[in-house]
């Protein structure tokens, strides 16, 4: 029987590697996002201080791990093979559902997901319990520790409020200190702010992320306490003048060197704290076990597990190996660099490609601030509306053109807010035993601070709102499913006992590998995506080169659609029709990126590319419009066979391949001539045009004369003229795509000349 219960000490400490990664994936956001975003240094360079941190925060862990084995539920109410059912069940759904998060790119609480998968285990297990021995849940009570979860939803209500409040309140006053002009101020008010900026950080790293380290013992703590006022005083006063000094004598960057310690504290307040989370049940499960063979002769059903309420010192090369690990996957996950763009992305002082659609709540939102904004500005002085506007604004064009070109998405000012609030939230929260969570604080300071920035412009405001709520509603929803699907796995366990371990492993590395592969595949698309966006100034010669390309991708595309459709409905093929769409939903939103893309496009033109900037600006319509013929016939064509409606005549099939045949005649011809630079074939193009549209006025004819004759049903009918009409317009939209194309070359040269 032993032998079973190494298998699941094994098993458990592989899901550990696991969780590891899949955490460290989605956890990187909180201690990263204002580095990276704000391009304080190489990432090279960022990515080594985060690890210093990791390196240093996972030897302070050990005061953490007891909240695994008795933090939830009390480990003597159950036997060994019961705790060991609870533990599988919760580390193969931590793996999964925050792996599930990562994947959608979405942040979320490694410490809220396995509270409450704890709960839910240990709850399935005692119901179970109970059930069998007496009959009655009343008991269910005293064998779990209910407290913890009310703390965990009150600690996220607490983080969404306070730190966005806060974190809006103190970039508002610091925008107001600093302007967006902030380099001259800086060599004055500099040592004041990295002074104030590194001692919050330093109270932080000894209250937040030393805690649980050994030398951290109960006097030097007492101490801390005691005189916490005098030593943060000279702290300040002593950071303040060693980095005035810094600023006078070697013209430092303070700020980015307040970002980068910020940085590293919250990274080794990450691996102090957040450690349990990925290690804490593997490692509880291994002490069970060692407890189990140093009772031998008791059955796993008799041995109750009261030893694991003793205090346990997890080995040091144990926890260096899971710093090792964390760091690996720092440097190498791509979900964790989809998780940092997610908070990035709705921090960007800049509009731009939005991520998240907007939906009605936030559309409300919007509404309701745009007209509170209109009241305070009715009933505000001119003069305080003067000074706030002089403040406020935005650096000039030259400032903003250099900082697209790095990649910065938001100034030095804005990152080290984030970390300094983010840091003295925490700090406080922790000392005065407040359930605050690091990634729930970290996230909503940079979305307060964003909002505060003037960052949530019309523009945007409705999409990053959006952005948020369904952040914050995926907090909300990791505690739900949390709990039930480790509530479910441990049913399955507790009640299929050794025969559906396997069974649920296997089940449990199909999901994940299923979620790689789209993973996968969103990462191949976004690869295909960002080839189309522009990062580089644009004249009038890569205008050419990019307009030409655009203009072959879009014809051969439609080429290929339009037939692959036409031949998939004459054999009603609808499994063929489906995968079609997605690839005609595809083309449609690369057509419309380039379209949304327009104004940034124009603004990256130099300043004597005004007739290209025209020209592309006609380009992209006309390919919108090409892809909006492609759809029109692709959904009608889909549901006309999903919903099982009679096929085509033999004669609309004989007429529909004949225009098949012309079109893709066009297209071939007007491609070949862009690809060549050949516009001396305006007669032929013209010719197969007309061809085309009068091939499409025969055959309107003739359906109306089917309808009349009753040959032809309605929904045949409307989906035969649909297909004539739209074909009528591909055609029409190439032929003006060429003639654009033919009529600015022409242009071209005669400026050459």
């Amino acid at each position: 029987m032993s032998q079973i219960f190494l298998i699941i000490v094994v098993v458990l400490f592989f899901l550990a590697i696991a969780d590891l990664i899949v955490g460290v994936s989605n956890d990187a956001v909180n201690f990263l996002n204002s580095a990276i975003g704000s391009r304080a240094a190489k990432l090279s360079t960022i990515m080594v201080v985060a690890i210093a941190g990791i390196l240093t925060g996972v030897l302070f862990s050990n005061g953490m791990m007891g909240i695994a084995r008795t933090g939830i539920f009390f480990p003597s109410m159950y036997y060994f093979n019961e705790v060991m059912y609870i533990f599988l069940a919760v580390v193969i759904s931590d793996v999964i559902l925050i792996d599930t998060f990562s994947s959608f790119g979405l942040p979320t609480s490694t410490t809220v997901s396995i509270i409450f998968e704890l709960l839910g285990a240990s709850v399935a297990v005692a119901l179970f319990k109970t059930l069998a021995e007496s009959g009655n849940i009343d008991a269910l009570g005293s064998y779990i520790n209910t407290g913890k979860a009310l703390a965990i939803i009150s600690g996220i209500l607490l983080s969404v409020v306070i730190a966005f409040t806060v974190g809006a309140i103190v970039q508002y006053l610091s925008r107001i200190l600093f302007t967006f002009q902030f380099k001259d101020k800086i060599r004055f008010l500099g040592g004041l702010w990295g002074g104030f900026a590194v001692t919050a950080i330093i109270y932080f790293m000894v209250i937040k992320g030393a805690r649980g380290a050994s030398f951290m013992n109960p006097a030097l703590l007492a101490y801390i306490e005691t005189n916490t006022i005098w030593i943060l005083s000279i702290s300040l006063v002593g950071w303040s003048l060693f980095f005035q000094l810094l600023i006078w004598l070697f013209n430092t960057n303070v700020l980015k060197i307040t970002v980068l310690l910020g940085t590293f504290a919250l990274a080794m307040a990450f691996a102090g704290n957040d450690l349990v989370n990925f290690i804490g049940v593997p490692l509880a499960g291994f002490e069970s076990f060692r407890i189990f063979l140093a009772n031998q002769g008791v059955q796993p059903d008799n041995l109750l597990m009261g030893d694991l309420m003793n205090p346990i010192k997890t080995p040091t090369y144990i926890l260096l190996i899971a710093g090792g690990i964390m760091s690996v996957t720092l440097v190498f996950s791509k979900k964790a660099k989809t998780v940092i763009s997610t908070s990035v992305d709705l921090s960007r002082q800049d509009e731009g490609s939005e991520k998240f659609p907007s939906f009605a709540l936030s559309r409300s939102i919007v509404r309701s601030a745009v007209n509170t904004g209109k009241t305070i500005d009715t009933i505000m002085p001119e003069f305080l509306k003067s000074f706030l506007c002089r403040r406020f604004q935005q650096p000039d064009e030259d400032e903003i053109k250099q900082a697209r070109s790095e990649g910065i998405s938001f100034d030095l000012v804005r990152a080290s807010v984030n970390l300094v609030v983010a840091s003295i939230l925490i700090a406080f929260g922790t000392s005065n035993k407040l359930p605050l969570s690091t990634t729930y604080v970290t996230f909503m300071v940079a979305m307060g601070s964003s909002f505060a920035d003037g960052a949530w412009g019309r523009e945007s405001a409705v999409y990053r709102i959006s952005g948020v709520l369904i952040v914050i509603g995926g907090w909300f929803i990791t505690a739900l499913i949390a709990f039930s699907f480790a509530f479910l796995n441990a049913t399955i366990i507790f009640n299929g006992e050794p025969y559906s371990i396997p069974i649920l492993l296997f089940v449990a590395g199909y999901v994940a590998f299923r979620q790689h592969r789209t993973f996968k595949r969103k990462e191949k698309e976004l690869k295909e995506e960002n080839k189309s966006q522009v990062t580089k100034p644009i004249d009038s010669a890569n205008i050419v080169d990019r307009c030409k390309e655009d203009i072959l991708m879009a014809l051969t595309t439609s080429n290929e659609l339009y037939t692959k459709l036409l031949t998939h409905l004459y054999g009603e093929d609808l499994k063929k029709l489906r995968a079609l769409q997605k690839e005609v939903t595809k083309f449609s939103k690369h057509t419309k990126r380039l379209k949304d893309d327009i104004n940034t496009v124009v603004t990256k033109l130099k300043d004597d590319s005004i007739e290209t900037g025209h020209y592309y600006v006609q380009v992209i319509d006309f390919l919108r419009e090409i892809a909006h013929c492609i759809n029109y016939i692709s959904e009608p064509c889909l549901n006309h066979v999903a919903n099982n409606h009679k096929g085509l005549l033999s004669q609309q099939k004989t007429e529909l391949v004949k225009l098949t045949k012309d079109v893709s005649q066009l297209i071939l011809m007007i491609s070949n001539a862009i690809t060549k630079d050949d516009y001396s074939i305006r007669e032929q193009v013209l010719k197969i045009q007309q061809t085309v549209v009068d091939d499409i006025e025969r055959a309107r004819r003739a359906q109306v004369r089917r309808i009349k004759s009753r040959e032809a049903g309605t929904k045949n009918s409307v989906l035969f003229l649909n297909i004539l009409a739209e074909t009528k317009n591909l055609v029409l939209f190439i032929t003006n795509l060429y003639k654009s194309q033919r009529d600015f070359i022409t242009t071209m040269r005669s400026t050459k000349e």
